[in-house]
């Protein structure tokens, strides 16, 4: 086992500290029951790349997550756990966000542009937004006034992955062992990437992303053996993906039930 995944680990096994019996661990990878927005869940700094995607507050049945929060409410929760993972992060940092370009529902909210300024105030630096195209535009139904200029609605069916750092963007600590081909990289680095989203009913959760969003963020933006956090880890999918490309990988997630799904999905993979 690593020494940081080690260590983590020794944190959550102290007698009376909040994690105690609230974890699972599967070689390098390590799961917490756990609310992101509790700044005192780690006293140290641990992570190479965070990927994740937050609540997009549009009213998803989370079971132990209010997803019908004001605006600003949600601002606030937004800013909160951004600055408990900054906290928590290196100095040569990298931050995959992905998070919506806008949303309609309870109001027209530029919600890309909001979050990465929020993202910025709490210290993160901007590098680059990825354009994800899901293809999802036949499931429109909203077109406002249809065939007239009275009250057109725009809906863009894409979302972002908007890319950030702590510190220092160029990489001169970990392994330096880089796993990308030469075609991902060409691929990759271009800002339009285009694959299907991943189904609820097929995974079990309300809002999972597919592989190919952490695999790409994964071999792109680390070394193999740095540390890929998920303060959001739902179903699993990145620390699955995380641990298949070897990594380490540490998550939280709130819900008990989310938790042991995303428990059987590591361990699924892994006996594969």
């Amino acid at each position: 086992m690593d020494e940081i995944v080690r260590n983590l680990l020794n944190m959550a096994q102290t007698p009376n500290h909040k994690l105690n019996n609230t974890y699972f661990c599967h070689k390098n990878t390590l799961l917490f029951r756990a609310d992101i927005l509790d700044n005192q869940l780690f006293d140290q700094q641990f992570i190479d790349l965070i990927v994740t995607s937050p609540p997009y507050n549009v009213g998803i049945n989370y079971n132990s997550n209010n997803d019908g929060l004001t605006y600003e409410q949600y601002l606030d929760f937004s800013e909160q756990w951004m600055k408990n993972c900054y906290s928590w992060s290196k100095t040569q940092a990298r931050f995959c966000l992905n998070i919506p370009l806008d949303k309609n529902k309870g109001g027209h909210r530029a919600v890309g542009a909001d979050l990465t300024k929020i993202a910025q105030n709490v210290g993160w630096k901007y590098k680059s937004t990825i354009v994800w195209n899901e293809g999802n535009i036949s499931r429109r139904t909203a077109w406002g006034s249809w065939q007239s200029a009275s009250a057109p609605v725009v809906i863009a069916p894409v979302e972002l992955i908007v890319v950030l750092y702590k510190d220092e963007w160029k990489k001169t600590n970990g392994s330096k062992i880089s796993d990308i081909t030469s075609d991902e990289f060409k691929n990759w680095t271009q800002g339009v990437w285009v694959f299907k989203g991943e189904s609820k009913k097929r995974i079990g959760h309300p809002a999972p992303f597919p592989k190919e969003l952490p695999y790409r963020c994964i071999k792109l933006f680390s070394y193999q053996n740095d540390l890929i956090f998920d303060p959001f880890a739902g179903s699993g999918t990145t620390l699955l993906v995380a641990q298949n490309l070897d990594r380490k990988s540490i998550g939280t997630e709130l819900d008990p039930n989310y938790f042991e799904l995303a428990k059987n999905r590591i361990l699924k993979v892994a006996d594969l």
